[in-house]
């Protein structure tokens, strides 16, 4: 038997793979179509780690299973290369980004294909790649031709280290969510995507697809869908609308409580507030930042007026404060201490009144319903360099001018600095030659927008270029979307559910509404992975040193040994600490693999093993159970009932055609070994094309039995026998075994105590 060498045979049916183009996907196919989707990675200077390898293997193995139960699988790959990491990178070091980039992919690609992973590397994309983001720009196009798109000041995140403008998104605790700087507030005019437009029917559309029940919860979280009604409370001539889902309290509420963000633009628009109001909104405004607001102290400040509570006809005093937000509901409320703890702690701290007893009778007179959401629309501009730029010209006379269509795509220009400037300006501002162009409608001297889209918008629609990735007529023919479309279970981070997932949706949502894409939600099923933690269950990180790189894993034991230890590590939705040790189990179970196969090669290929029968019943149950775990990722126990099959096939050798069939169950797994045990036992073509294998129910119970032999209640011997074997027989088989028989000689029988299927005890 030749050892197991997993770089010579990994490397073999790697070239075989691409060589034979195994992993194509079939246009115009017969096959029922399947498509299995990965998110696709940000090509990092770090190249792959352990985490990647986790979510990629699991998708390949659901692809790999769909392809021999008979589908025409479609699984994809490519690059999200546009963002701040590799912008960073070029001001740190002055490499073009583009050079950059593809270094970068380059080095994934090699990794990826060293994993044996089953891309149809035909429809690879790049979000970088002018053929690419000519359509982002085109797609931006519809949008602003559908009012969807549009320009407005606003009051943004901005990273002062970055040097970036941010969507709420990408701001975790008050901080930038890529390098942790505290985020400032900035007024700026920026480009924006109306996503509120569609808050309602992506929270209700929901209810129409497959997704993991925590994925769900998070986009209705982020969403924030509320119902409730709208409250008018007069001002001398004015009005404060409040939002309430409570309104039964009205005759409770005791004063109105008013974000900074609202009493900022009643100053805007003429209110001479005091210059202690105008210091205390800058100020709160300033410590918003934090991002925590129900934590910090309350604070406020008395407005000088009053409102009229529509319902006890009463005044009640209005006041500014730091734990209103602008952006919830109407950015006002009306205080009810005795119902809400807030408005309690901020009214026992400024002396208001608290009203315990009231009667709700009649609250229904003051109620408009709406509903609300705390959704906001999607800041879509970035003032960086490394991003795709924003198609549209600005023209004194005509105003905002779309770049036409066959003017597309925009080149991003070559610059020789790429740092943003601390006004807020992006680097492609300083390229006079770039910038100054005639406008499109009047040919009068203009000027490009030099703001460039988010790093999100090329990834907002990828999975529909994959349909189509050549096409350079149109972002994807609709009949080749139709073939594709929907992606049928699509994996991926659970940090990606409030801001990709969301984002893409809405997308999607769009294009169906003007007739571009033949679905109106891009994902049927969707499901997350938990992330590997370093050894000792901390958190993996360049700076502590303690990432895993996947090639040094491939190297020592092989890349079936990584495949099958990343799926047998832990439950895949869990996060799992990585274990070098552990590591070495899935190595002696391939190995053991390895042993049988040769075993049963040699054996020739149609002598029956030492007990086929009793391990067709263990791989009947394996192949239940592995089928079963695979459709719910328990890939770790699919791993598990493979192993014991194993032990099962050390003791009772399988047959050419059951050891095939185990094969099959463990090729998704580990490809490399099993195509070559597949092709030792004769088979010419792939295992990959071969037929999943079937479990036979008829199969599951054993005919056979292990019987216990004791002398003297001792347990002496075992043997096998048929189900249902007489007392009589079953005696005559247990006399005769040697080491019973010594032990009936010395002395005689008195009795035979004897239990159907079980066993049998001679009395002496």
């Amino acid at each position: 038997m030749d050892p197991y060498d997993p770089k010579v045979i990994e490397a073999k049916w790697q070239t075989y793979w691409e060589d034979n183009q195994t992993f194509l996907f079939e246009p115009d196919s017969r096959k029922k179509k399947f498509y299995v989707l990965m998110e696709f990675p940000y090509p990092s200077g770090d190249g792959l780690h352990t985490g990647h390898v986790r979510g990629y293997t699991a998708m390949d193995i659901i692809a790999r299973k769909r392809r021999m139960e008979g589908y025409n699988v479609l699984y994809p790959i490519g690059w999200d290369a546009f963002g701040l990491p590799t912008e960073n990178y070029a001001i740190k070091t002055g490499i073009n980004p583009i050079q950059v980039t593809k270094e970068r992919t380059d080095v994934f690609r090699t990794q990826f294909k060293s994993l044996g992973l089953s891309f149809d590397w035909s429809r690879e994309i790049n979000t970088t790649d002018p053929k690419y983001y000519k359509w982002t720009q085109w797609l931006f196009l519809q949008f602003l031709k559908h009012d969807l798109a549009y320009k407005a000041k606003a009051t943004i995140n901005w990273c002062p280290k970055d040097k970036i403008g941010l969507a709420n998104e990408e701001v975790v605790h008050g901080c930038c969510e890529r390098c942790g700087t505290p985020v400032e507030k900035r007024e700026k005019e920026q480009w924006m995507l109306a996503i509120t437009k569609y808050a309602e029917r992506l929270d209700k559309d929901l209810d129409t697809v497959n997704y993991q029940e925590k994925i769900k919860t998070q986009q209705r979280n982020w969403i924030g869908k509320s119902e409730g009604v709208e409250i008018n409370f007069q001002v001398k001539k004015e009005v404060i609308t409040v939002f309430t889902t409570r309104p039964d309290t009205i005759f409770g509420a005791t004063y109105i409580a008013v974000s900074p963000e609202v009493a900022k633009k009643w100053i805007d628009i003429g209110w001479p507030a005091s210059d202690a109001i105008r210091s205390y909104i800058d100020t709160t405004l300033k410590e918003r930042v934090t991002g925590d607001f129900t934590e910090k102290e309350k604070t406020g400040i008395f407005t000088e007026f009053y409102a009229i509570n529509p319902a006890t006809k009463k005044e009640i005093p209005v006041w500014i404060v730091n734990y209103v937000l602008g952006d919830v509901g109407t950015g006002a409320i009306m205080a009810v201490p005795s119902d809400d703890e807030r408005d309690a702690e901020f009214a026992q701290k400024f002396g208001l009144p608290i009203i315990t007893d009231y009667s709700k009778a009649g609250f229904e007179d003051f109620g408009k319903k709406v509903t609300r959401f705390k959704l906001r629309d999607w800041v879509f501009s970035r003032q960086r360099y490394w991003g795709e730029p924003i198609p549209v010209i600005h023209c004194a006379t005509c105003g905002i001018v779309p770049v036409p269509e066959k003017d597309l795509p925009v080149i991003l220009p070559e610059v020789d600095h790429y740092v943003p400037s601390d006004n807020g300006e992006s680097p492609l501002a300083a390229i006079a030659a770039w910038v100054n162009v005639p406008c499109p409608t009047c040919g009068a001297p203009a000027k490009r927008e030099t703001d460039v889209m988010p790093n999100w918008a090329g990834s907002s629609w990828y999975f529909l270029r994959y349909c189509d990735p050549h096409n350079i007529d149109s972002f994807a023919n609709f009949e080749r979307l139709k073939e594709t479309m929907p992606v049928d279970w699509y994996n991926g981070g659970m940090e990606h559910t409030t801001l990709h997932l969301l984002y893409s949706r809405f997308w999607n949502k769009f294009l169906f509404d003007i007739g571009l894409v033949p679905t109106l939600e891009p994902y049927e099923k969707r499901t997350s992975h938990g992330l590997i933690l370093a050894e000792g269950g901390v958190k993996m990180s360049k700076s502590i040193g303690n990432v895993i790189n996947p090639d040094g894993v491939v190297k020592l034991y092989g890349t079936d040994t990584l495949r099958v230890y990343e799926m047998f590590m832990g439950p895949f939705s869990e996060p799992v600490a990585w274990s070098t040790e552990s590591i070495i189990g899935p190595r002696r179970f391939i190995e053991k693999v390895w042993k049988i196969g040769h075993e049963v090669v040699l054996r020739g290929k149609s002598s029956p093993g030492t007990d086929t029968n009793e391990f067709e019943v263990v791989l009947n149950k394996t192949i239940q159970k592995v089928t079963n775990d695979i459709e719910e990722m328990s890939f770790n126990t699919a791993v598990s009932a493979m192993m014991i099959c194993v032990n099962v096939a050390e003791k009772h050798t399988p047959n050419k055609s059951q050891f095939e069939r185990f094969l099959q169950l463990l090729a998704p797994f580990a490809p490399h070994v099993c195509e070559e045990l597949w092709s030792l036992l004769g088979n010419s073509e792939s295992i990959q094309k071969s037929a999943w294998p079937l479990c036979d129910e008829s199969k599951l119970v054993s005919n056979t039995v292990t019987i216990i032999v004791q002398v003297n209640s001792k347990v002496r011997a075992s043997f096998t026998a048929d189900l249902d074997t007489s007392e009589e027989h079953v005696t005559v088989l247990a006399i005769e075994l040697p080491e019973v028989k010594k032990w009936l000689t010395e002395g005689y029988v008195k009795r035979v105590i004897f239990v159907k299927n079980k066993l049998v005890n001679f009395v002496i």
